[in-house]
């Protein structure tokens, strides 16, 4: 590991960081070494990191002393929050915080900060077609990440803007579901606009490719994407690749929030601007950006054909 350029990958054992995680380990003569930075190195997913070759550390992402020394001696990080752990857009800015300054004490020569959009830039402050959230938010898993994007200002850092995760079907509980009539249905505010997803997998795969590119891409922001569906377009390749009948259903915003599950607000917000702001949203993601990061990265098909075993059908 001597010989190879450290990269310390926050969230390890998730899903964006796995990724990144199993794209370095799979190319032992890229040059690249991993550091697997998790709350809990004794854990299962953590000792099977270790076992790959992978540099496993203990760093909590609220303890900045922690990360200090997680970071210390890396060339690069990669640097994630999961919202969805607590749902708070303000510690996920105060984690932001936390990782930046463990960089810049570190003298990283290279970050990625996995962020979103500013969906607020999107509406002026009296729109009212979506409720604000924790008092100043639209979506606050997407606002506070770029909020966040200024305490990475200064450093060698590349914003990486990631789209749905696909995944999200299995690890969310977002499967369509099965009705009385033996038909799979699943309901979003989308209309008939299409949704920016991405295989998990790919992100990670893409983030390898910014590090492995170096400097080209120090102070830019990259939006990626594995392919833009509609949810009826989603629902025919469900429907084929599971061997059953899915049919979507076009729901209002205000009634996806009112569904009653936990981040039903924040995800119909999220909803709402994927369809009332579809030219924006997937304007700043580019699968041609994207290839080129991953040559690899995956169809929709291509996933599903890949993970139908972990989705759920009931």
């Amino acid at each position: 590991m001597a010989d190879k350029k450290v990269i310390a990958v926050v969230g390890a054992t998730g899903a964006q960081g796995g990724g990144l995680v199993r794209a370095i380990l799979a190319d032992p003569n890229g040059g690249f070494a991993c550091r697997a930075i998790s709350r809990d190195p004794g854990k299962d997913q953590a000792r099977a990191l270790a076992a790959k070759g992978a540099e496993v550390v203990k760093a909590d992402l609220d303890d900045v002393n922690s990360l200090k020394k997680a970071f210390a001696g890396a060339y690069g990080a990669y640097c994630v929050t999961n919202f969805w752990e607590h749902f708070s857009g303000e510690k996920e800015k105060t984690q932001a915080k936390n990782m930046a300054e463990a960089a810049r004490t570190a003298g990283l020569k290279h970050v990625i900060w996995s962020t979103l959009e500013d969906t607020r830039k999107l509406m002026a402050p009296g729109d009212t077609r979506m409720p604000m959230l924790q008092e100043k938010y639209r979506v606050p898993h997407f606002d506070a990440k770029d909020e966040a994007n200024a305490f990475f200002a200064g450093l060698p850092v590349t914003y990486l803007v990631t789209s749905f995760y696909w995944d999200n079907l299995y690890a969310f509980g977002l499967a369509p579901k099965k009705g009385d009539d033996g038909v799979y249905g699943w309901a979003f505010p989308m209309g008939s606009k299409r949704l920016a997803g991405i295989a998990v997998e790919d992100i990670g795969k893409a983030a390898y490719g910014i590090f492995k590119a170096g400097s080209k891409y120090i102070g830019r922001t990259v939006g990626i994407v594995g392919e833009n569906l509609t949810l009826d377009q989603m629902s025919e390749k469900l429907s084929k690749g599971l061997g059953i009948v899915v049919k979507y259903h076009a729901v209002e915003a205000d009634a996806y929030r009112g569904f009653g599950f936990p981040g039903a607000d924040e995800l119909g917000n999220m909803f709402q601007v994927y369809r009332d702001f579809e030219k924006e949203v997937l304007g700043a993601r580019s699968i041609d950006d994207t290839r080129s990061l991953n040559p690899s990265v995956q169809t929709f098909d291509e996933w599903l054909a890949m993970n139908k075993s972990k989705i759920t059908l009931a």
